[in-house]
């Protein structure tokens, strides 16, 4: 907090804060003082920093408006000079030296009101019409301590729940900013997604940014008062998007911006409108040798969330219904060709959507087979994704298989983050397993990931493969399960042991090179089938031979 002018008044009114009595002596320029947060009404500390014409250089002053977060301009309200100075210079002096877009909110603080019985306030009150940063003005008084407490909260709120970011008072209407939040928020809180907040969602909206219901009748009350300013704000008895920015707008307009700004902040944004990255992207710590998964609550959620959006019930998302769900995101993670997406309804629906928020840029549904939903981008893409369920010890898990064709030479950070490693190789081609051996010898030989080896195609000839070890020998000689027979061409179902061995070793990585290799634990694993008892989804990545 800053005080500039010379004259005014101001160094008393900064020592009367802190003694609580008005100086004898008034120095030229206080001392920097630190309020504790214990004894400020907003809970924050406070650094108060004075400024003496007599004593300090132009330098230091420029220095001084940089670094503040408010800046008090103090007039005298029986001197007119000193009110005409605040527009002719410090406004001017404060704006050249601080960037436009990040302007300082600037309190109008009018002294020496004991000395008066009249008000500034009819002069005051077209400069802050005329310059937006301006965020009050406090008429007080050092020496009979008037409003002395009510200026430093003011001072504070501007700096806390700032006006400019989120209402314009030339045309008397929130930001494109704050209404894009706010529609955001709306949206988030219309649990039904009818485009109106019934009391329940008005409670849940409650709770959830102030820890507390409404009572029945401050409901109704709420809705009376948009009731009485706008025809269409209130709708079956509900509010809809236009009565809440109505409401917003009018609890800014009566001072209390605290009030948008808890919900912002709540909602995960920062001063400038913006989600933060803590928000968008929360730290999970993961113990060592530990893979993630969603629990049933997260599983829940996410089908609650494409049931919200599936108006049509049709066990399917549209594109538009797709668009709508992403709304709420900051950005639609695919581009305007997800509007070409074709969406098959499945017993598994939800798989879908996982999918989908799990590896983004994927465009269409491509074949079912395996019981696996498979989907790609368009031929010219090279990566494929999987997902359905597994069963590991009698719960129930959404595996996640991506095929990577990786250069040699190169592999990426984000191809290296998986819980297991597929190495797969042809039996019928005799160049096809040299390949897995590079990419193991290069990228996992040291690794804590576990690895399988599988020889697909093998209901074909297996032939002589062109490297020093057989496929056989190199597990045995770097410790790895024998290499796994996999094959599509047969004339009954494909048997999923495979796939639950994939997600077994992905849940107990540290048993890969132990347990892994006993038969009668892959048989324990696999009877855990016939029973679901939890609910959750793995994710894993598959690394298969380059074609």
């Amino acid at each position: 907090m800053f005080f500039c002018t010379a004259k005014v008044g101001k160094t008393s009114l900064i020592m009367s804060l802190v003694s609580e009595e008005f100086p004898d002596e008034v120095p030229l320029r206080a001392e920097e003082i630190t309020i504790p947060a214990d004894v400020t009404p907003e809970r924050v500390p406070t650094h108060i920093v004075d400024y003496s014409e007599a004593e300090q250089s132009e330098e230091q002053l420029y220095q001084e408006i940089s670094k503040a977060n408010v800046i008090c301009i103090v007039y005298s309200v029986n001197s007119k000079k000193s009110i005409e100075k605040v527009t002719s210079h410090w406004i001017p002096l404060i704006n050249d030296r601080t960037d436009k877009d990040s302007r300082v909110p600037l309190i109008l603080v009018g002294n020496k009101s004991d000395l008066v019985e009249h008000s500034s306030m009819e002069t005051i009150l077209p400069i802050m019409n005329q310059f937006q940063d301006i965020e009050t003005c406090v008429e007080c008084s050092a020496k009979n301590l008037k409003n002395i407490s009510e200026l430093f909260y003011y001072a504070q709120k501007a700096v806390l729940h700032p006006t400019g970011p989120l209402y314009c008072p030339e045309e008397k209407e929130l930001k494109l900013s704050c209404i894009k939040a706010l529609t955001r928020i709306f949206k988030i809180t219309d649990l039904d997604n009818d485009g109106i907040l019934n009391d329940n969602e008005l409670n849940f909206f409650q709770r959830t940014c102030f820890n507390t219901p409404l009572a029945p009748q401050a409901l109704e009350d709420v809705k009376n008062v948009v009731r009485r300013n706008m025809a269409d704000g209130v709708k079956d008895n509900g509010l809809t998007l236009k009565g809440f920015l109505f409401l917003h707008t009018l609890f800014i307009q009566r001072g209390r911006h605290e009030t948008t700004w808890t919900v912002l902040r709540r909602f995960g944004y920062d001063d400038d409108l913006e989600l933060t990255q803590e928000y968008l992207f929360p730290i999970i710590k993961i113990p060592p040798d530990c893979t993630t998964e969603l629990n049933h609550n997260a599983y829940l959620f996410l089908q609650s969330v494409f049931d919200k959006h599936d108006k049509d019930r049709d066990c399917a998302l549209s594109p538009e219904e797709v668009k709508d769900l992403f709304k709420v995101f900051p950005y639609m993670p695919w581009g305007p060709d997800v509007n070409n997406t074709v969406w098959i309804p499945v017993p598994v629906d939800v798989s879908q959507f996982l999918l989908r928020v799990l590896v983004g840029n994927i465009e269409a549904l491509a074949a079912k087979h395996l019981n696996f939903h498979l989907y790609r981008k368009l031929e010219t893409h090279k990566s494929y994704y999987a997902i359905s369920t597994t069963y590991v010890y009698g719960q129930e898990k959404y595996l996640l298989l991506h095929e990577a064709i990786p250069d040699v030479d190169f592999l990426s950070e984000e191809e290296l983050a998986c819980d297991v490693v597929c190495l797969v190789y042809d039996v019928n081609d005799p160049r096809s397993f040299e390949y897995c051996a590079k990419v193991y010898k290069q990228y996992f030989i040291d690794s804590k990931t576990p690895c399988v080896v599988i020889a697909a195609k093998s209901d074909l000839h297996e032939v002589r493969q062109h490297y020093s070890l057989s496929p056989h020998d190199f597990c045995r000689k770097h410790k790895l399960h024998p290499p796994q027979s996999f094959t599509c061409n047969t004339t009954t179902v494909p048997t999923k042991d495979l796939y639950t061995r994939l997600t077994t070793m992905a849940m107990y990585p540290h048993m890969a090179q132990a347990d892994l290799k006993n038969s009668t634990f892959w048989l324990r694993a696999s009877l855990g089938a016939t029973v679901c008892a939890v609910l959750g989804f793995a994710m894993y990545r598959a690394l298969l031979k380059q074609r």
